[in-house]
């Protein structure tokens, strides 16, 4: 199985399938930049419906048969073209771009977004380490722009039901957490470490940020492996296993287990998993069984009440033009990568490491 790029936003589309919602309305024409088209960026565009005031200027990526097949999308079909992204931001003028190039080379990016004073929605990781990182949030700080980024995950209902349960258990001392994929075929970038970065920040990072949204916990201090072991062709250099695991804030222990070794013949493309062991009960997701909460005293209950999710990239708007509140703040942000860098440190070092 390939995993195209159209069959990742699909796949995307189909696990965090936002709930419905009427159109967002901006208080005046904003010019959207599409800084390629790797990752999460169906995060982007397929929210663009209902933003009316959302106009995409342009689009950069190296491929134009790749730009000529977006087009077939109305709402990008008079974006410019232009095969680097360095040269796009030269010769437009954005009110916000969207980051979605290679893992590697994304820092370089959103450092020269941020030198331009626009706003910036990015694929995660932002970084792949501390000092960049910093960079990032000090050039942020300094010129007033906002950042979001692409953890689609925590605008999914059942996380939502999580956090919104999560009290009900008590204190949190222990969280399990799992990511399964199919190895696929991957692009080439994906194939080679230097712009891949390792699977911990590319999909770990999911998980350590629902780890902290849904408990409640930080974790500080982090220790970790990772290897390839008879991987598929289809990936190159990828790892296909990792874990990790988390000394939490409150001395609890949080794990995170991932692996590209889901049989292609699965009915799903991933198989995404987290628990939350808490004093008074235990409450957990998992897509066979859905959100269950067990309490000492009574009886096992699924929860089937679940809140609204929502587009991320609406809610990064709303929170930049209309002032709203958002659900993903950029101290979020940065913790999530934060730990996530502290994690992929822990498997070169061979030791824990502080987060």
């Amino acid at each position: 199985m390939r995993i195209s790029r159209r069959h990742a936003l699909a796949g995307s589309a189909a696990l965090f399938a936002p709930a419905a919602v009427a159109e967002l309305r901006l208080p005046r024409k904003i010019r959207l930049g599409l800084l390629d088209l790797e990752g999460h960026a169906g995060e982007i565009i397929r929210p663009l419906s209902q933003l009316p005031d959302v106009e995409v200027t342009a689009i950069a990526h190296p491929d134009a048969a790749v730009v000529d097949r977006q087009k077939k999308n109305p709402r990008l079909a008079h974006a410019k073209h232009y095969p680097d992204w360095r040269r796009m931001l030269d010769q437009e003028q954005f009110d916000v771009v969207s980051v979605c190039n290679a893992n590697g080379p994304r820092a370089e990016a959103i450092l020269a977004c941020l030198d331009r004073k626009v706003h910036i929605i990015a694929e995660k990781p932002l970084a792949l380490d501390r000092k960049t990182l910093d960079r990032i949030k000090t050039k942020l700080t300094a010129n007033g722009t906002k950042l979001g980024t692409l953890l689609p995950m925590r605008f999914d209902p059942h996380y939502l039901a999580l956090k919104k349960h999560a009290p009900e258990i008590g204190e949190i001392i222990n969280i399990t957490t799992q990511k399964s994929y199919k190895a696929g075929v991957r692009p080439q970038w994906m194939k080679d470490m230097k712009t891949y970065g390792g699977t911990i920040p590319w999909i770990g990072i999911h998980m350590i940020d629902l780890m902290r949204f849904t408990s409640g916990r930080e974790m500080t201090e982090a220790f970790s492996y990772r290897a390839q072991i008879k991987a598929p062709p289809g990936i190159g250099e990828m790892e296909n296993t990792t874990a990790t695991v988390f000394r939490l804030d409150n001395r609890g222990v949080g794990t995170l287990h991932m692996d590209y070794c889901r049989p292609e013949s699965a009915p799903t493309h991933g198989d995404d998993r987290l628990r939350l062991a808490g004093i008074n009960g235990v409450l957990e997701y998992m897509a066979a069984t859905g959100v269950t909460l067990l309490r000492e005293g009574k009886k096992p209950e699924i929860i089937t009440d679940l809140p609204k999710g929502g587009p991320l990239f609406l809610d990064f708007l709303d929170h930049v033009y209309n002032g709203k509140p958002t659900a993903l703040p950029f101290d979020d942000i940065y913790m999530a990568n934060l730990v996530t860098i502290a994690a992929q440190e822990a498997t070169l070092t061979g030791r824990p490491v502080k987060v």
